[in-house]
């Protein structure tokens, strides 16, 4: 005790106990940091890269303890609540997908924004769980500051506080100009928003080097891309809602992707399956918009699931070659005011081309039907089956009604699968199953373009061969279109590509991540 009757640590002590304290906060806050920088290195005998991460991790903590130690009480407190919004993203992301996060990755979960309360309403455990580690961890931190006071160890100079701001960014400066990594949880999602801020603005779409010759092209064409539809559960209640409705079941389809934003880019830009690689970037392609609108098509962006800015990676250079962005997002009805809304305009003596981003049943289900349905208490398939039934049944039926379709192609496929394991991720996993990419692919087509399908060819089609399709529909040559593309849905794709979350490069250095010749999902397997 001192003079005043207060508890006095001596020094040794307090330097002992306060970077004990610290140590245990920053083990927690980047738990996911060290496992797969460090451990799974050493595990992976990569000893130089475990301990590469390692040091710049430790050099990283000691510039935090400095700055826990100098800075002012007030500037700490507003370090705290920084540092711990950080924490707390990096837990939870990592608990849900067992990964460390990056640039790449913070600019998926931009894209994704739009999807955060659900996932808070479906990854409650995990959310909570991330909470309190990351009060625990800035609760370690705090009783760091209170041990170094309490040991009389804590400076009083006025250029303390400045040293411990600037102690506490340098660690970010260094890392971007010497290109260091991981770093540390505290500070790595406002260093990677600055990446993203300040990441190459996207390029501009390559324009059209074709011209459709084609007579026979339909007055309107359709995208219906729903969100989350698995094939077998669309097959087994949909499907027969259709026997009276002349269309083509392509059967199960594999997505592109296991995300809705890379997905639905690579739909929109078309894949140049044959030398797709890590280098190329789906942003500077001509699109589906600029191929529509060559040959005689308004575009429109139906938007079923966000108001204002359009979502899933759609920068301005492709924005641009949009005529129409309708946004009808609204209730758990939503789909089927769209289907009601397309059927009008179906009606219509003027050509459009329209990519409809539908509601679909995004988990979590029970938000996609009325409640009282089924019991709380159902299996998740029961809650799946009961939302895609109030979804999508009758669907087809409004959109079609009284259309002339001879004049009329409508392709309708999904984003993603499912993955209805127990205690799974849905979809956009770390490790992806086969599940989360098997989607539907329905085409409802005139029939001098239906015929083209028939005769019941069994193999599965890929999502990259949509986009050859239709272009061949818009009337462009076929043979051009399937060498720079894929091939027509007739014929079994030439090569099976997806990507991942960090479909963007943010440099013209970056590589995006895309898997190639990887097996088909779906496909029968050999005796």
């Amino acid at each position: 005790m001192d003079v005043r009757g207060e508890l006095r640590i001596n020094p040794f002590t307090g330097w002992g106990a306060s970077l004990l304290l610290f140590a245990g906060g920053f083990a927690l806050a980047d738990r996911f940091q060290l496992t797969h920088g460090v451990l799974y290195r050493l595990a992976a005998n990569d000893l130089s890269s475990a301990a590469g991460n390692f040091l710049w991790l430790t050099l990283q903590a000691l510039a935090l303890f400095a700055a826990v130690a100098l800075l002012g009480r007030k500037t700490l407190g507003v370090v705290m609540i920084l540092a711990g919004a950080s924490i707390l993203v990096n837990l939870t992301y990592g608990q849900i997908l067992n990964e460390m996060i990056d640039p790449g990755k913070i600019a998926w979960l931009i894209a994704e924004a739009g999807r955060g309360g659900d996932a808070a309403a479906e990854f409650t455990r995990p959310f909570l769980f991330a909470g309190l580690q990351t009060a625990a961890a800035i609760g370690l931190f705090v009783a760091t500051r209170a041990v170094l006071d309490k040991a009389r160890l804590l400076p009083r100079r006025s250029w303390a506080n400045k040293t411990g701001v600037f102690l506490l960014i340098l660690p970010s400066l260094v890392a971007a100009l010497a290109n260091l990594g991981p770093d540390a949880a505290e500070r790595n999602i406002y260093s990677g928003a600055v990446a993203v801020a300040f990441a190459e603005p996207p390029p501009p779409r390559a324009p059209v080097e074709w011209s459709p010759s084609s007579s026979e092209a339909p007055r309107h064409i359709v995208w219906l891309v729903d969100e989350s539809i698995a094939h077998a559960p669309f097959e087994r209640l949909i499907v027969p809602e259709l026997e009276h409705i002349e269309h083509v079941d392509f059967g199960v389809s594999a997505a592109l992707a296991h995300c809705s934003a890379p997905s639905n880019l690579a739909l929109r830009s078309g894949v140049d399956v044959r030398r797709a690689g890590p280098r190329m970037d789906l942003r500077a392609t001509p699109s589906i918009w600029g191929y529509a609108r060559k040959a005689g098509y308004r575009t429109i962006l139906v938007e079923g699931q966000t108001s204002g800015a359009p979502q899933n990676l759609l920068f301005s250079p492709e924005l641009a070659l949009i005529d129409e962005l309708r946004n009808s997002a609204a209730d758990m009805d939503t789909d089927r005011e769209i289907a009601r809304d397309l059927n009008r305009q179906l009606k219509s003596s003027s050509p459009t081309f329209t990519y409809v981003v539908m509601r679909g049943v995004h988990f979590q289900y029970s938000d996609h039907y009325p409640r009282g349905k089924i019991p709380s208490d159902s299996s998740i398939r029961e809650h799946y089956k009961t939302a895609l039934i109030h979804s999508k049944r009758g669907f087809f039926g409004s959109l079609l009604a009284g259309v002339d379709r001879d004049n009329v192609a409508v392709v309708y496929t999904s984003d993603h699968g499912q993955n209805f394991s127990t205690g799974a991720l849905p979809h956009c996993s770390r490790q992806a199953a086969a599940d989360e990419f098997l989607v539907p692919l329905v085409a409802f087509l005139p029939k001098r373009f239906s015929r083209n399908y028939e005769g019941g060819d069994h193999f599965v089609r890929s999502a990259s061969q949509i986009f050859p399709a239709t272009l061949i529909w818009m009337g462009y040559d076929s043979d051009a279109v399937q060498q720079k593309y894929d091939r027509d849905l007739n014929l079994p794709t030439a090569r099976y590509v997806r990507f991942e979350r960090n479909v963007i490069p943010l440099s013209s250095n970056d590589e995006i991540g895309i898997r190639l010749d990887v097996p088909l999902p779906g496909q029968p397997k050999e005796n």
